[in-house]
């Protein structure tokens, strides 16, 4: 009866799914583990390959690895070699009943559904899957395409779903049955305090790389491991979160850009890692010699500081935490709602703001 609701309810059934990454050779493949990356789990921390390349994780892949994560990027990267064209072939008929925008909807999440089976039987790890970025604005449009993808398996599926109102507010619904999210898109201490403490998901997210990019192409000063800086900041934060039982979420270092920086950074919960930066350190053989959690020797330009306010990316004001902790306890109907309880206590820069022309090309 349950697997005649869900066909009912969706185009694409589990069973279809499992069908689909069935036919591709995805035998699981034999490890062992590595002496090098032994020291980084020795450092406290776990350690995922952030790729959706097959072949690239068989060269890499050792016991150490714990997880792998995707993205529709990476995913996309999957695609375009052709390896799923028969696939879109037959959901493109299977679909055809469908208007052009659900169908596309529908295609993406088969396939993200698909290779991440793919990646987890291969692996036998944690796959963190990503939802199509239309949900990012449609909190209940993520709690139901979570639950469903979470369904495909759940014993390996993390769900990502990105740091926005409506995205607190689906992670939330979706910890509340039992699933486990990973709140992607955090930048900074406050945005993962908030997202820990209202959304309580399993893991969050500092972009490393992308922060010190954002400095260095905008050739705004010198901002040297301002990412390191925010991302050990935010897990000595979320450590002390966590011990006062408000949250039990884990952070991961993520966008990591290479081998330097993945050395600054050992301590996190989790490295999540690329390829490039995974097989350029092990070429370079240099070993961690312990958690980085508590250096304080990242210190940034006092003018730097000052002219981007850049506390802001590693303190957590109290007006934050105030309505932080008043979500945990009750939240909202609606992102609408939530986001006019932010801007009420004081806290109006918390999510990304973008005008119609950015938000096209986002589409």
């Amino acid at each position: 009866m349950e697997s005649i609701l869900h066909t009912m309810k969706y185009p694409i059934s589990n069973h279809s799914i499992y069908n689909i990454a069935s036919q591709f050779a995805n035998g699981e493949q034999a490890s062992a583990s590595s002496d090098y990356w032994s020291h980084y789990l020795s450092s406290g921390s776990h350690i995922w390959l952030d790729t959706g390349n097959i072949d690239h994780i068989k060269q890499l892949w050792t016991t150490d690895f714990s997880g792998l994560t995707t993205n529709n990027t990476l995913l996309n990267a999957e695609v375009q070699k052709g390896s799923y064209d028969t696939v879109f072939e037959r959901l493109s008929k299977e679909l055809k009943m469908l208007d052009a925008d659900a169908a596309v909807k529908e295609m993406a999440f088969c396939i993200n559904a698909v290779h991440g089976l793919r990646l987890a039987k291969s692996f036998n790890c944690k796959v963190s899957v990503e939802l199509h970025t239309d949900y990012a604005k449609d909190a209940e449009g993520t709690f139901e395409a979570g639950k469903r993808l979470y369904s495909v398996n759940e014993q390996q599926f993390i769900i990502k779903v990105p740091f926005s109102a409506a995205g607190l507010l689906g992670a939330r619904k979706l910890h509340e049955v039992g699933i486990p999210v990973n709140m992607t898109l955090g930048f900074s201490v406050r945005q993962n305090v908030i997202a820990s403490l209202v959304a309580k998901p399993a893991y969050c997210n500092v972009f490393v790389g992308r922060v010190g990019a954002y400095f260095e192409n905008n050739q705004l000063g010198n901002a040297s491991n301002i990412g390191e800086k925010v991302t050990l900041e935010t897990q000595k934060c979320m450590r002390k979160v966590n011990e006062r039982g408000l949250a039990n979420t884990r952070l991961i270092a993520a966008s990591i850009r290479e081998t330097g920086q993945l050395l600054k950074l050992i301590g996190p919960d989790v490295l999540t890692i690329p390829v490039n930066v995974v097989t350029q350190a092990q070429m370079n053989g240099n070993k961690p010699d312990g958690s980085r959690v508590h250096d304080t020797s990242y210190q940034l330009p006092a003018e730097i500081i000052r002219q981007f306010n850049l506390k802001h990316l590693w303190q957590a004001r109290e007006h934050e935490k105030e309505v932080a902790m008043r979500l945990a306890k009750k939240m909202p109907e609606s992102d609408a709602e939530l986001r006019g309880l932010f801007e009420a206590y004081g806290c109006r820069d918390i999510f990304p703001e973008f005008d119609s022309n950015e938000i096209e090309h986002l589409r």
